[in-house]
């Protein structure tokens, strides 16, 4: 085995992802851990999985999109569906943190001045140009609508991410629009994608999207993910992802595979 100059330092802010230099040496020879590898499926095809080239990004676990109090409850939808990933996620997320996935929390979070967000953005949440939209104060508790830093814009008490988790804000419904996702991907050294969240038919998909696009292998997490919107958004999401970005699966199969990889 190649051992490395013992006076080497390293560099690089991901350890799956480093040089190690001195002022005599430049090691650009990345340490690569065999493949912990797990076997999902997706109707009849198996996927087979390297979990330690793995992240999951959870998409708009939020407070406007899920909480009783958020925005889109406000706005009258009813947020019950948002909720439907909560528990399954509650289940799913510590296993990931002891295989040392990694979590990104992937949320809308707005600059206060929104001087990064176009007007076409700005008129999905507020179409004829009043009622509350993004960065009004929310009438029940005054916090701006999804602004960074503001309870509305924080992932719901249920979720709350953990010390080793990642945060990315995101000001469109692609996560990888205008924002420092794919380079954080790229540091840990990732090339597959699980996806949960809401919504699954907008924000999930358009990031999921754009990951096929980035050259990331994709997989949806069903039982993770939810929609408002009516059910035949939910099959058309699932059609798409399957017939032209990825894969559809659940996280049963992969808790139950990890622990089987852990005994």
């Amino acid at each position: 085995m190649r051992q490395r100059p013992a006076n080497l330092t390293p560099l690089g802010a991901s350890s799956r992802n480093q040089w190690h230099v001195s002022a005599q040496d430049v090691d650009l020879v990345r340490d690569t851990p065999p493949p912990a590898t797990v076997t999902l499926r997706d109707g009849q095809r198996r996927i087979h999985l390297d979990v330690g080239r793995t992240a999951l990004i959870v998409v708009d676990m939020q407070n406007d999109f899920c909480h009783p109090q958020g925005w889109l409850s406000h706005i009258g939808v009813d947020v019950t569906p948002a909720r439907a990933p909560i528990a399954p996620l509650q289940r799913l997320l510590p296993s990931l943190r002891q295989s040392a996935m990694p979590v990104l929390w992937l949320n809308w979070g707005n600059r206060t001045d929104k001087l990064n967000l176009s007007p076409a953005v700005l008129h999905v949440y507020k179409p004829t140009g009043e009622g509350v939209g993004l960065g009004d104060p929310l009438p029940s508790n005054h916090a701006p609508v999804l602004e960074a830093g503001s309870w509305a814009a924080a992932v719901v008490d249920e979720l709350a991410p953990q010390p080793q988790d990642i945060l990315v804000n995101k000001y469109r419904m692609s996560g990888f629009q205008d924002t420092e996702l794919d380079s954080i991907l790229r540091n840990l050294n990732v090339t597959t994608l699980l996806f949960a969240g809401v919504n699954a038919d907008q924000c999930v998909l358009c990031t999921l999207q754009d990951a096929n696009f980035h050259g990331y292998d994709c997989l949806l997490l069903e039982d993770c993910c939810a929609t408002t919107s009516p059910q035949f958004c939910m099959d058309a999401t699932l059609y798409n992802v399957r017939q032209c970005f990825g894969f559809v699966t659940d996280s049963q199969q992969l808790l139950e595979q990890l622990a089987e990889s852990a005994v």
